[in-house]
């Protein structure tokens, strides 16, 4: 049995660890309030650009449509993993590695070569380990600060670079989308081609879907443009759903922390009384004795 020293060291010890987690709890309440606020601020932009190059689209001929809309024979397959740059955030970062990882597998038993851009520190150092070949690109994730939009649009050069020098065929950007503070979905995403599934409709939808529009310039210089910016935005996108989600899922986990610390410490307590009790009693009972004995 431990001694009444060691317990009392240990109790505090706890203490200790209890106060750092639920401050750590605290700040990641604070963060998740502001990424979720941006998060949510973003989705209808994300989605109208979509709807924007939807309608183009479709009043286009299909041979005439760019490739980086409707993409090439996925011979070789781009995909962009995120994570955290820290861990004590639950299973966040183990679940985008796991839903990354069967991606891959599934990828290469199809005979495509996969190309990876691993963003957020813990992603480098699991795949580096395991497909360090495949990796081309590696970067921090937003640790500390709010996800910018220069970020993920420098990020989106890449991707549509790569794809105008015949590197890569199709790009897919891996991220966990953002629920609640305890339900963050691993999500993957096409950014070239264009998937039209992913336009959520809306009350309007339907009658701009139906609307006849002319355009001024050609549709075709529009999704020049357009393109390129729709690939950024959804990067930047992800890249919040991915912050509101790590923020989320750490304050979950410190939450769990905290009051696991709270049951053990009130474990140990009960043990240290107990222990004390026990060590008076056997004092008494060496008194008694004694004077008994004299």
């Amino acid at each position: 049995m431990p001694s009444l020293k060691a317990l009392k060291s240990r109790i505090g010890s706890v203490k200790n660890t209890r106060k750092i987690t639920k401050a750590m709890k605290m700040v990641a309440a604070s963060k998740l309030r502001r990424m979720q606020e941006r998060a949510e601020g973003t989705r209808p932009y994300a989605r109208k650009i979509q709807q924007i190059i939807n309608n183009i689209a479709g009043s286009m001929n299909e041979n005439d449509l760019p490739d980086i809309l409707k993409g090439r024979e996925p011979k070789t397959v781009l995909l962009i993993v995120t994570s955290a740059d820290r861990g004590l955030c639950g299973g966040f970062n183990g679940s985008l590695s796991k839903g990354a990882k069967a991606r891959i597998e599934k990828l290469r038993l199809e005979g495509k070569t996969v190309k990876l851009i691993v963003i957020g520190k813990k992603a480098k150092e699991t795949f580096r380990a395991v497909y360090g070949s495949m990796i081309i690109y590696s970067i921090n994730a937003a640790q500390g600060k709010q996800v910018e939009f220069e970020e993920a649009d420098e990020i989106g050069k890449i991707v549509i670079d790569l794809f105008n020098k015949g590197e890569i065929d199709s790009a897919e950007i891996i991220y966990s989308k953002f629920v609640n503070p305890l339900v963050q979905i691993v999500t993957p995403k096409s950014l070239i081609p264009l998937e039209i599934t992913q336009v959520e409709a809306n009350d309007n939808s339907k009658d701009e879907m139906k609307s006849v529009y002319e355009y001024e310039p050609s549709e075709e210089e529009i999704l020049k443009t357009l393109l390129p910016a729709n690939i950024s935005v959804q990067i930047f996108t992800a890249l919040l759903e991915n912050a509101a989600s790590e923020q989320g899922a750490r304050m979950s986990a410190m939450d769990s922390a905290t009051r696991n610390a709270g049951e053990m410490i009130n474990k140990l307590t009960l043990q240290y009384n107990r222990s004390r009790q026990a060590t008076i009693t056997k004092e008494l009972i060496e008194i008694i004795s004694g004077a008994e004995a004299l």
